[in-house]
């Protein structure tokens, strides 16, 4: 057999991972990797900057529930991708990045881009290692991609030397490993299982609040069994948007302070009791509500609140644990006045909505705007928030069908992740509408990958709202302090000449009645494009989850 460098070794391994794709910047530090990808059929998608690529690799997972793969060279290379692998971190996102280093014959002595990568990286990933020897390189590969994927995924990070890049080894020394990965999901404890299924047998006002570890452990049809068991009401963030159809009579989103702060028992499954969640305390949740937590991760158990029942497990285990739990004892649950109860909230809040979201004033209500795109967008598009305010209003009047279907940056609240999602998503999906709701502000930090959609023939849409401003930011601000500072764009910029220039279709809307008619013709171009919207700047989003002016 042939001696193979080290890229070309990367590029087996990555391939017998299932990796179609390679998100990366040009490096020379990594460049074996591209030869080895182009002879293993791994399609290289190159990127204006390391931030996006990584954030592709992100994008990647949270569409295929599958590691994505990123490569960037040495120094501000890594630097400069920190915050994609940060963002996966915080948000529980299985990849891979290979960053490249300094050679090791001369570490040490001031080599071209020589930094420690590893130390600064280690906080943020739940693998990081430097690989010493070429020979080893598939090995390596493999164990990031065991730790990314372990538990509560995240990120791994593999950095390798350019001597240990360069160097070759012979194939028939080289272990590429296959069945490397524990097989089958672990299961909840059945007394507690038992317990918790109990409990919520007898609730009166039960409650159900999903998060990501439903797409990740593919739990979406367990979720459906057991809410449809209950005849409870659920609610969805992050991951889990989507995981329950919205037309579901069972799925609800407008009422969702309402029914936590009265509920009496409160399944959480596979969402942290973060600052979303009010860190699961009053007055959010009810005082005397008996919560029940489901989560992979044992140490997820009862942070920031105590909980009546945990179970620790895959989430899709533990689900179908409990719906055959329920069913062996008091069956399905009958309608109740609670549902009507919540039902009713929730059409107030629909009919509070309404006026704004077919108001015709100029400039465009962003009510108006999200209404519109909402309406036009097919069951299984993919839409991904990249912004403040504008993001807010989406997520409160766009419907997902479909899980896997909503990205959004997540607890980082991290800006500029929308090109590199859409990316990876329209690589995924291709032959499904990829929209980005963008914010104008949002849009500035990784706007110029539309060039990269242009070059390698990605047809995403964004959808810029224009209100001249870091909106979620500039109304607090004006209300605290009686002024802004640091808070006004332009509403003058032309974003949709920005992505024309970069090889794309553009225009602006000023008017409500335009907005559709733009968005077929977006979507009809068959290159990235960008609708600029000028939005009504003086409207925020409140934090009470109404329009304020």
């Amino acid at each position: 057999m042939a001696a193979l460098h080290g890229g070309h070794l990367i590029a087996k391994q990555l391939r017998k991972e299932g990796v179609r794709y390679l998100f990366t910047l040009s490096g020379g530090h990594i460049s074996p990797i591209y030869d080895g990808c182009v002879k293993e059929g791994i399609g290289v998608i190159d990127f204006r900057h390391e931030q996006a690529a990584v954030h592709a690799a992100e994008g990647w997972a949270k569409v295929t529930g599958r590691p994505g793969v990123a490569a960037i060279t040495a120094g501000p290379g890594v630097t400069d991708g920190v915050t994609g692998i940060a963002n996966a971190w915080c948000g529980g996102s299985p990849c891979l990045v290979i960053g490249g280093k300094s050679p090791l014959s001369q570490w040490g002595m001031g080599a071209l881009q020589e930094l420690d990568h590893v130390d600064f990286i280690k906080p943020i990933t739940k693998y990081a290692h430097v690989v010493a020897e070429t020979r080893r390189l598939p090995e390596f590969v493999s164990i990031a991609f065991r730790h990314a994927l372990a538990g509560r995924p995240g990120p791994s990070f593999l950095e390798v030397p350019f001597d240990v890049m360069f160097g070759t080894a012979d194939e028939t020394t080289v272990w590429f490993p296959q069945h490397d990965r524990a097989q089958g999901r672990i299961h909840a404890d059945p007394s507690e299982v038992r317990r918790a299924a109990d409990i919520l047998a007898r609730a009166e006002r039960p409650v159900v609040m999903a998060g990501s570890a439903v797409w990740f452990d593919q739990a979406w049809e367990a979720l459906r069994a057991l809410v449809e068991t209950l005849n409870a009401p659920v609610y969805l963030n992050g991951m889990g948007r989507g995981a329950i159809p919205a037309d579901h009579p069972l799925f609800f989103s407008l009422s969702r302070r309402a029914a936590l702060s009265q509920a009496d028992v409160v399944l959480v499954i596979g969402t942290p009791f973060d600052f979303r969640l009010g860190f699961g305390r009053p007055p959010l949740f009810h005082p005397e509500a008996k919560v029940i937590q489901v989560d992979v991760t044992e140490t997820e158990i009862a942070k920031n609140r105590d909980v009546e029942v945990g179970l620790v497990g895959n989430v899709q285990a533990v689900l179908t644990q409990l719906v055959n739990e329920l069913e062996a004892g008091r069956g399905r649950r009958a309608e109740s006045a609670w549902l009507e109860t919540l039902r009713g909230v929730e059409a107030r809040a629909r009919a509070a909505d309404e006026p704004f979201m077919y108001s015709d004033q100029v400039p465009i209500h962003p009510f108006r705007l999200v209404r519109e795109i909402r309406d036009f967008l097919d069951r299984d598009a993919t839409v991904i928030g990249d912004g403040g305010d504008i993001v807010t209003f989406g997520a409160r009047v766009i419907e997902i069908f479909k899980p896997g279907h909503w990205l959004d940056p997540g607890a980082l609240g991290c800006l500029g992740v929308g090109t590199g999602y859409a990316i990876a998503a329209k690589l995924a999906r291709p032959s499904e509408q990829v929209l980005i709701l963008h914010g104008d502000g949002s849009f500035g930090l990784n706007g110029f990958e539309f060039e990269t959609m242009a070059r390698h023939h990605l047809p995403v849409v964004s959808v810029v709202g224009n209100d001249g401003a870091w909106g979620q930011n500039k109304h607090p601000q004006q209300r605290r302090f009686g002024h802004t500072v640091a808070q006004e764009l332009s509403q003058d910029v032309r974003y949709d000449k920005v992505v024309e220039a970069l090889g794309g279709y553009g225009e602006t809307v000023t008017e409500p009645s335009q907005i559709r008619p733009a968005l077929e013709r977006a979507f009809a171009a068959g290159v990235p494009a960008c609708i600029n919207v000028i939005t009504d700047p003086t409207v925020g989003y409140g934090h009470s989850g109404a329009a304020t002016h």
